[in-house]
């Protein structure tokens, strides 16, 4: 499985900031930009926490299992998998998400004299910061899940002189 590459959900990151923010100058043009709800912010937090404790348990028991702590409730493999595979969908959706509402976000600056749009701007960038949480989340899930390298795969030639 591929490592999640911070380059590619910052591109994912900029290229939906920008669009967002033609299409809302474009939209608020001609007519009322939809709001931002108040749920983005929480669901996208409320993920991260999941991830966040998804990783957090599976390394303690990698800790327990690799310290060979009697009663020590291993790490199913396919479990981790989809952990990860959860965590880097999970990212991937962060990032469009958080540069969605960031290029709503950075359009609505325009507008804070109004009390309704200064709202909308808030749930933007609390979105974004949120969904900044779960990448982070995902990418620490990513690590505690990596297996260890093999040394061979280092050094190709090692195996067939030995």
């Amino acid at each position: 499985m591929k490592e999640l590459r911070i380059r590619v959900l910052a591109g994912v990151f900029v290229v939906a900031g920008v669009l967002s923010w033609a299409v809302a100058r474009l939209w608020n043009s001609v007519g009322t930009l939809p709001s931002v709800p108040l749920a983005a912010p929480v669901v996208l937090a409320l993920i991260a926490v999941i991830l966040l404790a998804t990783a957090l348990s599976i390394r303690a028991r990698l800790k327990a299992q690799r310290e060979r702590v009697p009663g020590a409730k291993g790490v199913d493999p396919m479990m981790a998998a989809r952990a990860v595979v959860f965590g880097q969908a999970s990212a991937l959706v962060a990032a469009l998400v958080a540069g969605l509402y960031g290029g709503t976000g950075v359009f609505l600056l325009e507008y804070l004299d109004i009390p309704a749009r200064r709202d909308q701007a808030i749930y933007a960038g609390a979105s974004v910061a949120a969904g900044i949480a779960v990448i982070a989340a995902a990418l620490f899930m990513e690590r505690v899940c990596r297996l260890p390298e093999d040394e061979d795969d280092d050094n190709p030639g090692a195996a067939s002189a030995a």
